[in-house]
């Protein structure tokens, strides 16, 4: 019988006991199912490096940052599942699955028992894997204030309409001027920077953001960089990210398709974030492809 890794993190906002029953009995349907809980930061990637070798899958039942420590511990081979438990869950959303954590998990398994994986690249931030975006300035600094509203009682991270409250805040407190502020190696100057692997590059609730229109898992990074954000500017950058077209021949816009490396210097610390995680204060990163990275079931 195959054996099957469930990685859960159960302080995640969209995972309870209820749904962790659920998900792991329509696992069970694909093989032995062994679930294991995260108990701190990274511990995930701890688990999955431990595991690799001794499963013949392994699912992941967390938000996006548990993800994210799902990749930066994968082998390459053994293949990955992604249930979404967090509140906005985008990788496993980008990958097609379903929204609802046991719709998610019939379909992991679905496909486990099928043998149908789909290949992906996955990027790297000054050595942090990550599975659909970074970014510094304008988008890690968002994710930073976000974490920084904490959870409610029930584990689950602020709301869309915080979330939207705080994009409204940013912008209102730099007065809708955003000055070129990042060096990017070959390309130019830029107010922020931001580097996808996939579309969409996000959600707000239903609503997918189609910041870099043409990524896709299967290629190198896409890069968005507006050279400089004021208020006029503004709602275009704003109809871009919702309709997906314009961004890449707007001369106001850097813009990459498909690209291996991605080197910024900034004239300032500034924030840095993958897949949402805050990643600190940084002065330069480098972004890589890694073509080809890993499997993942779908």
């Amino acid at each position: 019988m195959s054996r099957i890794a469930l990685i859960v993190n159960p302080f995640a906002s969209g995972v309870d006991d209820e749904r962790l029953a659920a998900v792991e009995r329509e696992l069970r349907a694909a093989g032995e199912v062994t679930t294991m809980l995260t108990e701190r930061p990274l511990h995930a990637t701890e688990l999955v490096e431990a595991s690799c070798s001794d499963y013949d899958a392994i699912v992941a039942f967390s938000g996006d940052g548990g993800f994210n420590e799902v990749l930066n511990g994968a082998d390459g081979d053994i293949p990955l599942g992604f249930v979404p438990g967090g509140g906005t869950s985008v990788l496993p959303r980008a990958l097609g699955l379903p929204r609802d954590p046991v719709e998610a998990a019939r379909a992991v398994a679905g496909a486990f028992v099928a043998g149908r994986m789909r290949r992906i690249s996955l990027g790297r931030v000054n050595g942090r894997r990550f599975g659909f975006s970074a970014g510094i300035g304008f988008d890690a600094e968002l994710v930073r204030r976000v974490d920084a509203l904490g959870r409610a009682a029930d584990g689950r991270r602020a709301s869309d309409l915080k979330f939207i409250f705080e994009v409204v805040r940013l912008i209102a407190e730099r007065r809708g001027r955003f000055p070129p502020a990042v060096q990017i190696e070959g390309r130019g100057r830029a107010a922020f920077a931001v580097v996808a692997n996939c579309d969409p590059y996000s959600f707000a609730a239903r609503l997918p953001l189609h910041i870099a229109p043409h990524a896709r898992f299967e290629l190198g990074l896409d890069l968005i960089a507006p050279v400089e954000a004021r208020p006029t500017t503004i709602p275009r950058l704003l109809r871009y990210m919702i309709t997906g077209n314009g961004q890449e021949s707007d001369a106001e816009i850097i813009y990459a398709h498909d690209v291996d490396r991605i080197e910024v210097r900034c004239d300032a610390p500034m924030a840095l974030q993958a897949d949402g995680e805050d990643l600190g204060d940084v002065t330069e990163f480098v972004c890589e492809a890694e073509r080809d990275a890993v499997s993942v079931l779908v």
